[in-house]
């Protein structure tokens, strides 16, 4: 089942197999391997150190909820980062795939995991900020640390699950004097086609689903807070003129960064995963050519290269999730972008984890009390 989406990840001139063509692009085997060894150096780096300060921030009781799902949403993309170096020897060589048939099912296997994982925990991120933004109270007072693992397991059970196909099924393919690994389908029955076709449709909606409720929670997010007022904003606070004063002041710059992490959070849906899934189908049916019933389609030669090119500058764009994540956890939360920028000017001084860790929280804990705690779980928005 799973086949068919990592069968995505590989791109595709065009050149005889037995009876069909095999539609490639060129290009991928030098534009891949250079690309994908830079995000390799990059996202283990990013997101090693991402682990790092989370685990740091673990005592940060605030971030509870938030910080699970970073936390796994880091773990999904270092599960891809790490699985890389064999996707850039198998573009090196031209898409030979030299290595076994489990590890071709298995790397293939976590490149869709981490894809479908990054989704999801960025939807359940941007359902957590609009629960923050319009029901504080009720937020506040839920088990956070519970309602988050439960996501989680949730998250990766179906993640995991949709990928158990692609994983116990045959994943290379003979072609001439190369191997491919998740590509090749194109002289099979149209019944093993359509078998591959159809799981790429379903997920192609599941995507569209979860699409649609970001923009939607984000949108909700960013109206509540452009009509939020500072009399509104600021009304619990009546008990003190001076924390009246203080809390009058914030609300611009809250507003500006909550709308600053929804533009991130929709930015990564829009250029790592829109583009994809707008192609996948489409380019799914130009590969298998299927002959017979639902799912032939008549295309051309040209149109068919068109869409493979496409379909390739797509998976290059849908890697780049793994470096561009950190930038959402970044606007996700003040406390990751006050440890971040406090750790770095410790690490000048030749401070470690334990120290930055130690003076964000006794700061955070000097700043919360002196406001309000309602006051508090407004801003803790961004």
């Amino acid at each position: 089942m799973l086949l068919s989406m990592t069968t995505t990840k590989m791109g595709l001139t065009t050149e005889q197999v037995n009876n069909s063509t095999f539609l490639d692009s060129e290009f991928r085997y030098v534009l891949f391997p250079v690309a994908y060894s830079i995000i390799f150096v990059l996202g283990l780096v990013e997101n090693i150190y991402m682990l790092y300060v989370l685990r740091c921030l673990r005592e940060t009781k605030n971030m509870g909820e938030i910080r699970i799902y970073m936390k796994n949403l880091t773990i999904a993309d270092l599960l891809f980062v790490l699985a890389l170096p064999l996707w850039i020897g198998y573009y090196s060589r031209r898409g030979d795939w030299i290595y076994t048939d489990f590890t071709c099912r298995l790397t293939g296997s976590l490149f869709f995991i981490n894809t479908y994982c990054s989704i999801l925990f960025l939807g359940a991120i941007s359902v957590n900020r609009y629960w923050a933004v319009t029901q504080p109270l009720d937020a506040a007072s839920s088990d956070h640390r519970r309602r988050g693992i439960i996501v989680c397991v949730i998250i990766w059970v179906l993640t995991v699950s949709m990928a158990v196909p692609s994983l116990i099924s045959p994943g290379t393919n003979p072609d001439k004097n190369f191997t491919r690994c998740f590509e090749g389908f194109q002289n099979q029955t149209d019944f093993e086609k359509k078998k591959v076709a159809a799981p790429h449709f379903a997920i192609i909606g599941l995507f569209f689903v979860v699409f649609f409720l970001v923009v939607v929670c984000n949108f909700l997010i960013a109206r509540a807070l452009l009509s939020q007022s500072p009399t509104q904003a600021t009304v619990i606070s009546k008990k003190s003129t001076r924390t009246m004063s203080s809390t009058s002041r914030r609300p611009r710059g809250v507003k500006r960064r909550a709308l600053q992490m929804l533009i991130a959070v929709v930015g990564v849906f829009v250029l790592c995963f829109l583009p994809h899934h707008i192609i996948q189908g489409p380019w799914t049916l130009a590969v298998l050519r299927i002959e017979d019933g639902w799912g032939h389609v008549k295309w051309s030669e040209d149109a068919r290269q068109v869409l493979s090119d496409a379909h390739q500058i797509t998976l290059l764009l849908m890697g780049l999730n793994c470096i561009l994540d950190p930038v959402v956890y970044c606007f996700a939360t003040r406390k990751f972008r006050r440890f971040i920028t406090a750790h770095i000017k410790k690490l000048g001084k030749g401070e470690g984890c334990s120290q930055t860790a130690n003076t964000q929280l006794s700061m955070d804990s000097r700043n919360q009390s002196l406001r309000p705690q309602n006051e508090d779980q407004q801003h803790e928005i961004d």
